[in-house]
């Protein structure tokens, strides 16, 4: 008998672990048969359909009524709690299932899919020899048995949950059925030097295309899997035999898929109908915008392509509006940066400037403070190449330089407007620069990007554009540089000691000698054993008070300008991140890496 729908078995278990309380355990055996009518009727509702709808199992019974743990009111039993304690009882390890570790072809070629979906099972590794399969339910030992003796294998069994497994299954089963669909179909010379040496294959009719059902499903498949995994961009990589398909995820790319060669251009020729660009144009970078519905919520993905040695290779970057439009009191400010920022954004008038490399939070944050100032007395206007996110309550025009639509062109027309603040994508020469001093000089709050290092620099970077330091002194507002650091996974923080010299010769200011303690990840499921999860970000505001104005139109130099600033109190992003670090945010490591 199945041991995650013995009632006698799982109560006492549970009980014995003190999971459940006795009192627990009563109410389960009266409500348990109604509470599976109810979960089954709800299943019957949302199928839709008159096919025969799985009843639920115990173990989903339990889960559904969300039960505390004995002592424990913020930590409801789950699913992975009750499947830990079951593998514990029959000594069987238990295996948290992580897509990013799955060997696609051991997941696929092991065991046939419906033989791996009638018992809920896995495998999902092959090490020295030893295949590693997880299971449901552990009365199927007897099964794994059979499958040794009739494969001639040696396998290692784990116990997992019924989701994890499910979930695993319909995707790599359902990614692994398009690609080898399509792979049939566009069978051809593994050797093909793409933009190098283009193999020419006269196609017949009735052979795929990038609308073929097969490619569908699989771009469908892996969209869905960079959206659960939390994934900022989507790389598509064309190598000599094979392409990759790669996520980069809080900052670090991952190689989730190895495919095919044959199937590359069909999924990048899906993408760029998706994209509305040229399918036929493969000589030449291109740019599109794909907008998906993903579980009821609106996301922008911005696609590029750009031809290299073995074909095209596909980026898209996933723009979430949960991720892009936020409260600027969430993004990592401390107290007197917070209040700082919010001066610039009360401000009639002049220039905020938002500085760092490409990926370090700058669209985030001006997206983010756009929404918060915008209301329906004032007029935002944004001019941005390209635009990263549609909001309807902005007035967003996109540069297009083809045409002579560039920022600075845009600029000199858009105070026929009646802009009450304006966004600049980026100044980038001094045509855009000289304009957005003029939209600041006239009465509008102007915010947009520069690339330099730290927020000082600014200063700089405008005068080496040609931009007078009057100028720049009259309408500057303030310069704030940003980076992003990687946040320590609250799952498995612990606390590590430093020695305080060593922390020295990274650049940060720490006083004494001897260990320090700090907080690092150790490494777990849930963040994919990096001991990090999620970003947030450092900042170093400038803001440009009358001692520094003066300096400024005085041509005094960078270095000297810092100097003031810090004796005005500003904050470097060094001191930021030390500062993260000492919270317990970040780890040192990752606030040098970001900060230099």
């Amino acid at each position: 008998m199945s041991y995650i729908n013995n009632s006698t078995y799982l109560f006492d278990l549970l009980v014995r672990e003190e999971l459940i309380s006795e009192e627990q355990k009563e109410m389960l055996a009266r409500k348990g048969s109604h509470q599976r009518q109810l979960l089954l009727r709800e299943r019957r509702k949302k199928s839709g359909s008159t096919r025969r709808v799985r009843e639920p199992d115990l173990v989903e019974v339990i889960v559904s009524l969300h039960l505390e743990i004995p002592g424990d009111k913020h930590h409801p039993l789950t699913e992975e709690m009750i499947m830990r304690t079951v593998a514990g009882d029959h000594d069987l390890p238990f295996k948290k299932l992580d897509p990013l570790e799955l060997d696609l072809e051991v997941v696929t070629r092991t065991i046939p899919k419906n033989y791996a979906v009638k018992h809920l099972m896995i495998p999902f590794a092959l090490k020295n020899g030893v295949h590693e399969i997880a299971m449901y339910d552990p009365v199927k030992l007897e099964v794994l048995e059979e499958i040794e003796r009739a494969n001639k294998i040696t396998i290692k069994p784990y116990i997992s949950t019924r989701t994890d497994i499910s979930r695993m299954l319909a995707e790599f089963f359902g990614f692994q059925s398009s690609i080898s669909a399509a792979e049939v179909h566009l069978a051809k010379p593994l050797v093909d030097l793409g933009n190098l040496e283009q193999y020419v294959k006269i196609n017949r009719a009735g052979e795929i295309t990038s609308s073929d059902h097969h490619i569908t499903a699989a771009v469908d498949h892996f969209f869905t899997y960079a959206f659960d995994q939390r994934a900022s961009d989507i790389h598509i990589e064309p190598k000599r035999e094979k392409s990759l398909i790669r996520l980069r995820i809080d900052g670090v790319l991952h190689t989730i898929y190895t495919l095919p060669m044959a199937v590359h251009s069909a999924i990048v020729s899906r993408l760029k109908t998706l994209a509305r660009m040229n399918i036929a144009e493969r000589r030449r970078p291109q740019d599109g915008r794909i907008k998906v519905d993903h579980e009821d919520q609106e996301a922008e993905i911005r696609v590029s392509t750009v031809p290299v040695a073995f074909g095209e290779k596909v980026v898209m970057r996933i723009l979430d509006s949960a991720v892009m439009f936020q409260d600027v009191e969430t993004l990592g400010f401390s107290a007197r940066d917070l209040e700082i920022y919010r001066g610039f954004m009360k401000s009639p008038h002049g220039i905020v400037l938002v500085t760092g490399p490409t990926g370090s939070g700058k669209s985030t944050t001006l997206y983010s403070t756009l929404k918060q100032i915008s209301t329906s007395e004032n007029n935002v206007t944004t001019v941005e190449d390209p635009i990263e996110m549609i909001h309807e309550e902005f007035n967003q025009i996109a540069v297009q330089n083809q045409i002579d639509v560039t920022f600075s062109t845009i600029l000199r027309n858009i105070l026929r407007q009646d802009p009450d603040i304006i966004m600049i994508g980026e100044i980038r020469d001094l045509d855009t620069a000289v304009n957005a001093i003029q939209a600041a000089l006239t009465g509008h709050l102007v915010f947009s990007t520069l690339h330099t290092n730290d927020a000082v620099s600014s200063i700089s970077r405008l005068t080496d554009l040609g931009t007078q330091p009057f100028l720049i002194g009259s309408t500057l507002l303030g310069a704030m540089a940003q980076r992003l650091v990687r946040t320590i996974c609250p799952d498995c923080r612990q606390p590590v000691k430093v020695d305080a010299g060593l922390l020295r010769n990274f650049g940060f200011p720490v006083e004494g000698e001897g260990k320090i303690e700090l907080q690092a990840g150790k490494g777990c499921r849930q963040c994919r054993q990096t001991g990090f999860l999620g970003r947030s970000g450092v900042f170093e505001i400038f803001p440009v008070s009358d001692a520094i104005n003066r300096m400024i139109c005085q041509g005094e130099s960078e270095a000297e300008i810092r100097e003031q600033a810090i004796k005005e109190g500003m904050t470097t992003l060094k001191e930021d991140a030390w500062r993260k670090v000492k919270k317990g945010i970040t780890t040192y490591e990752e606030a040098a890496r970001v900060t230099g």
